[in-house]
């Protein structure tokens, strides 16, 4: 055999092995799904969103029946506290949630803060749980939609979690308790770079 017919047969095995084995990475691939890091969000989506109206909450305090409506159109940090107390979880979420909208930079405008107290509880002993976070909007959800959201994951919600509210009103993601403001950072500078509202 001379050389050229040992180059030509090389070039067929190079050019079969180049149709053939990305066919074969592929199947390998689909019967190894796990090897796959197809998520690209550090919360948990909520499929389908949970959808609310505009009816499902109302103001706590004054300040908050006031401007309740600033909710509307924009991106919402939604706090939960669903119990008579905000305990440490609670006082820490609320807390990365501010510090959260500090980091947002150029997006700040975008996002607002709410907090839903799922309790009647007196005015004056939640004020030591919001210090001097004078932004921060308080409201009452009706008791279908504390229902909802009890549902979203088939047990009570979790003091501490965090849930992500989109400019139409949709619960789309939440994050567990002990979350990291970066990770909610980083999904909502994803959001709002492919979002045209809000």
């Amino acid at each position: 055999m001379n050389k050229q017919q040992k180059k030509n047969q090389r070039i067929i095995l190079i050019i079969f092995g180049m149709s053939v084995i990305p066919f074969l990475f592929a199947w390998y691939l689909k019967e190894n799904p796990h090897l796959l890091a197809a998520r690209t969000n550090n919360g948990d989506l909520i499929l389908p969103p949970m959808v609310t109206e505009r009816s499902d909450l109302t103001g706590f305090d004054d300040f908050s029946k006031q401007n309740l409506k600033e909710l509307e159109g924009h991106w919402v940090l939604v706090n939960v506290v669903s119990k008579d107390d905000c305990n440490a979880d609670c006082r820490q979420a609320v807390f990365k949630t501010r510090q959260l909208l500090l980091m947002m930079g150029k997006d700040l405008m975008r996002i607002r803060r709410v907090v839903l107290l799922f309790k009647a509880i007196p005015e004056d002993k939640t004020k030591a749980w919001w210090q001097d976070d004078t932004r921060l909007l308080r409201a009452r959800p009706t008791k279908a939609f504390q229902d909802k959201l009890n549902d979203l994951k088939a047990a009570p919600i979790d003091d501490g979690m965090l849930l992500l509210m989109d400019p139409f009103g949709n619960i789309m993601m939440y994050y567990k308790p002990g979350f990291d403001p970066y990770d909610v950072k980083s999904d909502l500078k994803k959001l709002l770079n492919i979002s045209q509202i809000g």
